[in-house]
């Protein structure tokens, strides 16, 4: 034991003096933008007792149990989300590989010598003579340290730090990536159940259309209508043909978006008929947010943790400037005797710490910190943009927010009264007051009207979800 006592004093030594960190001093950059999110004049007045819209579990958030079960649906299947998680593996493995560096590699080995001597012996008269073979066998035990780097500034440590903050990094855009998917299912779902509805307006447009070319071209027959007027509910009833065709090409192309973002089919039971009056979400309203709601979004997150990996990678860098020591050491026994390895036997260490240095490296370590510095000031800028961005997004959202339902009470007053206006035209057509294309043109108004009012629609209901998406919902 006393003579393992020189390998334990090193080790001791070897702990007590790696704790220098290089690295410089993180702190949060400020978020460049105004302390809360926009409010008075298009914004809207969010009530003082409104709940957090970010921290409502999509579940709740989403009350259409079969977009409910379409996300569901996304979540267990999307490929874009496996490879998130992948990426997160792979990340956390990065990290575990480098925070082995950290600590010492521990071996054991043994060996045993087999060695055949002959022995000579001299005669009376004075020659040697073959006096037989002697076996010598040799055997040895040693375990310890094969390779330790004593990490006196800190290389080792901010290298595991960065691999570490990369790992959460990553975390983060698995949460972004889940985040991103369900607002892109609930969006792809609300738009095919808008253009189903947009079908089914311009299927009754266009049997309307052609009830008029008919009679139009009956009246033309018999001389009561002129060919202008025939040829122009021709235009129109193509017109509506055109839309018929092109609405059922749009809904091909939704239902395929959609599979792409479940991963899977999506079972015609969950597939919406229509848009119409009915909610697909809450009707909620942000608090009275500060900006500071924004540093909880997971991309917000990822740069922050990409910053901080940049910052530890300054500290390695500098750490590379000052000397490297590394060490080896072992103990053991040596014994003739297999048996008497761990008896009767000679102790024996062995305690080698190697310091190396670059004198001349032709600005390779300079380089290398200029580059950590550059790639620390980029993940500033990174971090800082995509705060604003997020902010930008989020403002964008609460704009649209504010005015949206005075837009749709004015879509659906326009959509009444074009169609009043459309049916009291048609009659006074019939009965001869007006003519052919005062009638046409109320008809092409109303179907105008019906068409945008199911776009504002569709505009209000992906409002919300982005809304809810921007401020970092669908996390629960």
């Amino acid at each position: 034991m006393t003579n393992r006592f020189p390998l334990l004093l090193t080790l001791a030594a070897s702990t007590a003096l790696a704790g220098c960190n290089l690295a410089p001093k993180y702190s949060r950059p400020e978020p460049a933008v105004p302390a809360a999110l926009p409010q008075g004049g298009v914004y809207p007045a969010a009530a003082s007792d409104a709940p957090d819209i970010s921290k409502i579990g999509w579940r709740d958030f989403f009350v259409d149990d079969r977009l409910r079960q379409v996300i569901q649906l996304g979540l267990d299947n999307n490929q874009d989300l496996r490879l998130a998680a992948a990426n997160v593996l792979q990340a956390r493995a990065q990290y575990r590989t480098q925070r082995a560096d950290i600590f010492p590699s521990l071996g054991v080995s043994g060996t045993g010598t087999y060695t055949n001597t002959a022995q000579f012996a001299a005669s009376a008269g004075g020659a040697l003579g073959n006096a037989g073979v002697q076996d010598i066998q040799n055997f040895s035990v040693a375990g310890g340290i094969t390779s330790f780097e004593i990490d006196l500034f800190g290389r080792l440590r901010n290298l595991s730090r960065a691999a570490q903050e990369q790992y959460f990094a990553s975390g983060e855009a698995q949460r972004a990536a889940r985040v991103s998917l369900i607002g892109e299912i609930a969006g792809a779902w609300l738009t095919l159940a808008s253009d189903r509805e947009q079908l089914a307006i311009a299927e009754r447009t266009l049997k309307a259309f052609e009830e008029s070319l008919e009679l139009t071209r009956a009246q033309f027959r018999i001389g009561t209508a002129s060919e202008l007027a025939s040829r122009q509910a021709e235009t129109s009833y193509e017109s509506a043909r055109n839309d018929v065709a092109t609405a059922k090409t749009r809904i091909a192309q939704d239902i395929n978006a959609l599979q792409l973002l479940t991963g899977a089919p999506v079972p015609e039971a969950l597939l919406p008929e229509q848009l119409g009056d009915g909610k697909a979400t809450i009707d909620a309203l942000p608090g009275d947010l500060p900006s500071e709601v924004l540093l909880r979004r997971p991309d917000v997150l990822q740069a922050e943790h990409q910053l901080i990996a940049q910052n530890a990678n300054i500290g390695a860098a500098r750490a590379a400037f000052f000397p490297r020591l590394s060490l080896t050491a072992t103990a053991g026994a040596v014994s003739s005797a297999v048996r008497k390895l761990f008896g009767a036997s000679t102790d024996t260490y062995t305690v080698s710490p190697t310091a190396s240095v670059n004198i001349f490296d032709f600005g390779r370590n300079q380089g290398n910190l200029e580059y950590a510095r550059a790639s620390q000031q980029a993940a500033v800028a990174t971090y800082q943009k995509t705060i604003q961005t997020a902010f930008r997004e989020v403002s964008d959202a609460l704009a649209q927010r504010g005015t949206i339902d005075e837009q749709m009470r004015a879509q659906s007053a326009r959509a009444q009264a074009a169609d009043v206006a459309a049916r009291l035209s048609d009659a006074r057509y019939r009965a001869g007051v007006d003519s052919f294309l005062t009638a046409l043109d109320s008809q092409r108004s109303a179907y105008a009207a019906e068409q945008q009012l199911v776009a504002t629609r569709l505009t209000r209901a992906s409002n919300l979800v982005t809304l809810y998406r921007t401020l970092g919902g669908g996390l629960e």
